[in-house]
């Protein structure tokens, strides 16, 4: 099945040899998890450093758990980051200021889904936002479970903005995500990896090649 052309982000990126061959085999979007409590956690020094030898037109995103928003905005700055993703409690003020101070970085909040989310929980922050991320819902984790939710949530969260698909996705169920629920793109972290923090450089490429496969 043909589809519209999906944007791939690989997040937990740590080192640039992973980033560098995630660009070369077509990854749009680069994500960096400023969090300390994540296996993946980069210092915004290091990140900086890997993002200042991008090539063009490589968006990058910083990855957030309620910090302080004075901590973002300067992370923000210094690493010169396209994006913020919220994956803690940030209220729709949290986001909306973030918006407001931190431009042209964009916001995004991710979603933790499981059979507890509603429509009405998100729908305040619609208008504070540029767009959602799906992740799975786990108990005592904010992301990067690598366990898929049930993906006939979605219908039922009323999402009005862009939304990207992640959680658990790896080379082997990319296409029917894809095919199932048409998301506007795909997050993949734990199903390009050799051990937390590491990539495994094949099952980029591999990853990458199935989705492009989807848009022939």
């Amino acid at each position: 099945m043909k589809t519209a052309r999906i944007r791939i982000k690989m997040c937990g990126t740590t080192n640039l040899a992973d980033a560098m061959v995630a660009v070369e085999a077509g990854v749009d979007t680069l994500g960096f998890i400023f969090y300390e409590k994540s296996p993946r956690n980069i210092d915004p020094e290091a990140a900086r450093i890997i993002i200042e030898q991008l090539p063009p037109f490589v968006d990058t995103v910083g990855v957030f758990v309620d910090r302080d928003r004075e901590e973002v905005e300067e992370i923000i700055r210094y690493c010169r980051l396209g994006y913020a993703q919220l994956h803690g409690l940030e209220s729709p003020k949290y986001c909306e200021r973030l918006a407001r101070f931190a431009p042209p970085c964009q916001v995004l909040k991710a979603l933790r889904v499981g059979d507890h989310t509603r429509a009405e929980d998100i729908e305040p922050y619609h208008e504070h936002v540029k767009g959602f991320l799906l992740d799975t819902y786990q108990k005592d984790k904010v992301g990067g479970t690598g366990k898929r939710f049930d993906w006939s949530i979605i219908k039922r969260l009323n999402l009005k903005k862009t939304w990207i698909l992640a959680g658990g996705l790896d080379v082997d169920n990319v296409a029917e995500a894809v095919e199932a629920v048409a998301p506007y793109g795909v997050d993949v972290n734990s199903g390009v990896e050799k051990r937390p923090g590491e990539k495994d450089h094949d099952r980029i490429r591999s990853f990458v090649r199935r989705v492009r496969d989807l848009e022939q």
